[in-house]
């Protein structure tokens, strides 16, 4: 799965590369970007399973130095009857743009029945590069933030940790066709072997006006988990998206 998730990497790098174009709205413009997914999975025979997950993104930007993205994801699922999954993230990473150039700042929420965190609470900054921007909204960019973390886990215990935040972004279209991934590597400044890693990508296929079908890919691995539960996670869902902008 690594080898092809980086080889669609270096295709859109090879795509994406040659052209120049850089968007820059208008000054004093506010543009309110909003985009929504449901999806979900059901299977049943030797293994009853159902899932189904959202995702919620709004970006407010002004101008051509401004942004505030707030993101938002929701799983719920259960296997023979029994819950599974009650993912919570909600996270937002403003930020100062001039030309390639980004300084973030972070704030996230998470809680986990998979891996048994009860509260995670991360505060974080540190900055960015957009290796590539269009004004059709495709983008390839770097950031590297320093995050700091507290963990409530559902075995009693807490934990405070320090982390780097090493964040590749992938946006592409083409025609109808809509490509997203945020790949993330998260090892504690303290002990590497304390690391977390994730990966969510989705492809969406217009249909009409602002909606499409979609098909996403989600994979979570985090070294530090309750007893009892599992540190890695893959789901694969289809479902339907909206999105619009003001």
């Amino acid at each position: 799965m690594f080898k092809l998730y980086f080889l669609v990497v270096a295709l859109l790098l090879g795509l994406l590369l040659p052209a120049r174009a850089q968007s820059q709205p208008p000054a004093d413009t506010v543009l309110i970007v909003y985009a929504g997914q449901l999806t979900g999975a059901y299977s049943s025979g030797g293994v009853n399973r159902t899932l189904l997950s959202t995702t919620q993104d709004i970006t407010i930007s002004r101008g051509k130095h401004f942004g505030l993205p707030l993101n938002g994801r929701f799983a719920y699922g259960k296997q023979n009857g029994l819950l599974q999954e009650r993912e919570l993230l909600i996270n937002t990473t403003p930020y100062y743009w001039r030309g390639r150039f980004r300084a973030y700042a972070l704030g996230g929420f998470e809680q986990s029945n998979l891996r048994g965190i009860t509260r995670r609470v991360q505060l974080g900054a540190g900055p960015g590069w957009a290796l590539y921007s269009d004004s059709l909204g495709r983008e390839l960019a770097v950031s590297n933030l320093l995050i700091r973390e507290q963990t409530n886990f559902l075995d009693g215990r807490s934990v405070i940790t320090a982390r780097n935040s090493a964040r590749l972004k992938i946006v592409y279209s083409f025609k109808n066709l809509t490509f997203n991934s945020t790949t993330l590597y998260q090892p504690s400044l303290e002990k590497f072997s304390n690391f977390r890693f994730s990966s969510v990508s989705s492809a969406a296929l217009k249909l009409v006006n602002n909606l499409a079908v979609t098909f996403a890919y989600n994979y979570t691995y985090d070294s530090q988990f309750s007893e009892g539960k599992v540190p890695e996670n893959t789901n694969i869902t289809v479902g339907f998206s909206y999105s619009t902008k003001r």
